[in-house]
């Protein structure tokens, strides 16, 4: 019946749908790192789905000269029964380093039909991007793997910014992330410290000309804008601050975490406003009953433009674990 149809089947003719991820991305470098990453996954979880993906890491955690044994041990957790939700990423070396290629085949001859998705950071171009995005085509078709596997990048230097809507249009590319430290230490100097933290992070103009800068690439090409890491760890207060700033200020609508303490802060953060989901419900389930066509909501008229809006909305607060009215649920995520 067409009062039926999903949302998903009707909202997007001739285009793609905005990427739904999950609102946190925690990094984990080690083997105990990542093991307690996936246990705290399967923990928080609601209705079966996870609230936040797992990174495992590479490039700072391989130690040096074992950068291959590190691919392997990060394989093995993603085809271990641990794996419970297959939202573990990779992030590997930058194209300048040795290894960048061993860690790719290691990962995609192994792991290719589970892994997330990988994580390519330090790129001075467009060209340093568009160069590994080959190569894990390449490994795509060598080893059989038909699905597409999701890129996201690292925007940690001047260059890379300057070329971030070119970067944003290449294959396979679904987030635009931040990396805070190596874009200040890029300046030489002329960024003080200060920056690499709050407040200084939102108030530094060229720290924030370059947030500002990456999130409109990064929505304007149909990409998710992921903000960088918060260096405290004690106080969660200060890393929910951090990202409803990021979220509410800036448009970014994934941030990253680099320890346990951290990972609800910044989902609780970044969910959506209670009265908004609950809005979007009541909207969608009226726009569904009139087959997707126009309708008067509340004495306003809406049609597809403000579906879209709305569906996107309702997605991320099914994503960050909120408590959706169970018409919508049963409508739509059933």
């Amino acid at each position: 019946m067409n009062n039926l149809t999903h949302p998903s089947a009707v909202l997007y003719a001739g285009s793609r749908p905005f990427p739904q991820l999950a609102a946190c991305e925690h990094f984990a470098g080690s083997e105990k790192m990542l093991n307690k990453a996936l246990q705290i996954q399967a923990e928080l979880a609601v209705d079966g789905q996870p609230i936040f993906d797992i990174t495992a890491d590479c490039e700072d955690g391989a130690p040096a000269g074992r950068e291959r044994e590190h691919a392997s041990m990060i394989t093995g957790a993603m085809l271990s029964g641990e794996n419970r939700f297959d939202r573990i990423g990779v992030r590997i070396h930058d194209v300048r380093h040795p290894a960048w290629r061993d860690e790719l085949e290691i990962v995609i001859s192994r792991a290719g039909q589970r892994v997330a998705y990988i994580v390519l950071p330090k790129p001075e171009n467009a060209e340093d991007v568009a160069m590994q995005i080959n190569a894990l085509d390449e490994l795509r078709i060598r080893h059989g793997i038909a699905r597409e596997i999701p890129v996201h990048v690292l925007i940690e230097t001047p260059g890379a910014l300057h070329e971030a809507w070119e970067i944003t249009r290449l294959p396979h590319v679904e987030t635009l992330d931040f990396g805070l430290m190596d874009f200040v230490s890029a300046h030489h100097g002329a960024i003080p410290a200060a920056a690499m933290r709050s407040p200084g992070q939102f108030s530094h103009a060229l720290v924030v000309r370059a947030k500002c800068a990456i999130a409109a690439a990064a929505l304007g090409n149909g990409v998710v804008p992921s903000h960088n890491v918060t260096t405290e760890i004690r106080d969660t207060t200060v890393v929910r601050e951090d990202a409803r700033r990021a979220r509410q200020e800036l448009g970014f609508l994934r941030m990253w975490s680099i320890h346990p303490n951290q990972i609800l802060p910044i989902v609780e953060a970044m969910r959506p406003d209670f009265a908004e989901v609950d809005e979007a419900a009541t909207l969608l389930a009226a726009a569904q009953d009139a087959a997707w066509g126009p309708i008067q909501h509340e004495g306003k008229l809406h049609d597809r433009a403000s579906y879209r809006y709305y569906w996107e909305l309702l997605q991320r607060a099914q994503a960050t674990g909120m408590d959706i009215p169970a018409n919508a649920r049963q409508r739509f995520f059933s």
